[in-house]
């Protein structure tokens, strides 16, 4: 039996104090996450509030009436017209009625993408089945996968949920028989069968070939298939590019994940005299400061120790955050500066003149650790001339062109995309043949690291591409 001894140790661990933590995801925060914390901060601490809440009735009206005399036009100001109608939301008081119609047309304007299962379950209702059929039929719909394939196999459901496993068959068949074609199958195979079936070819040489061939038709083997099915080669090659014609996600046409609208934190404008400038776009986030009558009640007398000590708590801790979002700002804008100043070809050119640049150049520049520019730009996107970016993609090693220019990553990838876009379906490019042409154009590349980047693209190597 060993011996039982107790042992004491002194160990040092760091931990980051409450407000580093707040400070930090103030930080990390985008803009739109921001806003739900600087509110939930204004509901915890009751000496914070919104300076524009305190603006007068007549500024609120004027400025909200000026914004709805141009709702038509709101398709094409989506940006402008979200953060005047959020102010709108919060202020929330002695609007007119055009005001008014002119929110609500706005948000019913906003039409959550219809998901598979929402579709499915349409159908479902209409489908004239009993009640008892159709929780069956939901019950499946629950279990498909965002592509339109089973999350689990049958009788693995069936005993989870301690339902008789014909009952959910027969909600899987009625599934399989909606539109769109191919969802509730297994794998591929079975997805590729129901839409041959439901094209009515589910017994020709389409399906004999997905049901026994699928691997030999991804390694384009056309020509050993036509003699093995006894067809010609011309046949074949007609038949599998009606198989490659159906769709291998069925469910994928539908979103799932809510409205795609993404908000971005900084926008990059260039004015009348050529000039590039950055702009921060949370004009519609609170403006906190610490309200006066609780600095009054500090500075005023009182005999309670515990409400002195309780509002110069609340008080420090709403200076803190307050704070903490100034340096965010200022740390955004900062960054976006140097982007404006480090990437102007790409401003002024696209994507493939993006050059090189790394957290550590801009943190020295800024006078931040390189840590502290990471967590600025997680999550932010940064709206450019050329589209929105995520601003960590600014953020990238690179390589220098035979004349001496530095070109990004990025820069390289959206080279070789349109390489493979100018090809000969008949004839793809090889790997080699890829980087022997980025070589032509002075991005002296591996092949091997050329690969890397194709499948970063996700696109498939020249064999797989090859159409006849």
């Amino acid at each position: 039996m060993a011996n039982a001894s107790l042992n004491q140790s002194l160990s040092q661990q760091q931990t980051l104090a409450p407000q580093m933590r707040q400070s930090l995801e103030i930080l990390q925060a985008n803009t739109l996450e921001l806003s739900q914390l600087l509110n939930q901060a204004m509901e915890l601490n009751p000496v914070l509030e919104d300076v524009t809440e305190h603006e007068s009735l007549d500024q609120i009206t004027d400025s909200e009436m000026e914004d709805s005399e141009n709702y038509d036009d709101w398709q094409d100001s989506y940006d402008d017209d979200a953060r005047e109608l959020a102010i709108m939301e919060r202020r929330n008081k002695g609007v007119s009625q055009d005001t008014a119609d002119a929110r609500e047309h706005f948000y019913d304007s906003i039409v959550a993408p219809l998901t598979l299962q929402e579709h499915l379950t349409e159908q479902i209702r209409e489908s004239g089945l009993g009640a008892e059929a159709q929780a069956d039929a939901v019950i499946v719909v629950g279990n498909l996968t965002e592509h339109g394939y089973l999350d689990s196999p049958l009788d693995e459901l069936a005993a989870r949920l301690q339902i008789p496993l014909a009952r959910l068959e027969d909600g899987l068949a009625t599934i399989q028989n909606f539109n769109p074609a191919g969802v509730g199958a297994a794998d591929l195979r079975e997805c590729l069968l129901l839409q041959l079936d439901h094209l009515g070819i589910g017994d020709g040489l389409e399906a004999e070939i997905v049901d026994l061939y699928l691997d030999e038709v991804a390694r384009n083997h056309f020509p050993q298939l036509a003699k093995k099915l006894h067809v010609s080669l011309e046949t074949m090659i007609e038949t599998i590019n009606h198989i490659r014609s159906l769709d291998p996600s069925p469910g994928s046409q539908f979103q799932s994940g809510g409205n795609p609208y993404v908000q971005p934190d900084v926008e990059i404008t260039v004015g009348d005299d050529g000039l590039w400038t950055a702009t921060l776009t949370g004009s519609y986030l609170p403006r906190l400061r610490i309200n006066d009558e609780y600095k009054d009640m500090l500075s005023a007398s009182t005999n309670d120790p515990k409400t002195r000590t309780y509002l110069r708590n609340q008080i420090k801790d709403g200076r803190f955050i307050i704070r903490a979002i100034d340096q965010r700002q200022e740390t955004i804008l900062a960054i976006a500066r140097e982007i404006i100043d480090r990437q102007q070809p790409f401003l002024k050119k696209g994507t493939r003149h993006l050059k090189p640049m790394t957290m550590n150049d801009i943190a020295e520049v800024i006078g931040v650790h390189p840590t502290t520019v990471s967590r600025a730009v997680a999550g932010k996107y940064i709206h450019t001339p050329h589209g929105l970016m995520e601003m960590r993609k600014f953020f990238a090693t690179g390589y220098q062109t035979s004349d001496g220019k530095d070109v990004s990553n990025e820069g390289v990838r959206e080279a070789l995309q349109e390489l493979i876009s100018a090809e000969d379906s008949a004839q793809p490019l090889s790997d080699s043949k890829l980087a022997a042409l980025l070589t032509e154009q002075g991005i002296k590349i591996a092949r091997r690291t050329m690969a890397k980047y194709r499948e970063q693209l996700g696109i498939l190597p020249s064999h797989l591409r090859k159409k006849y």
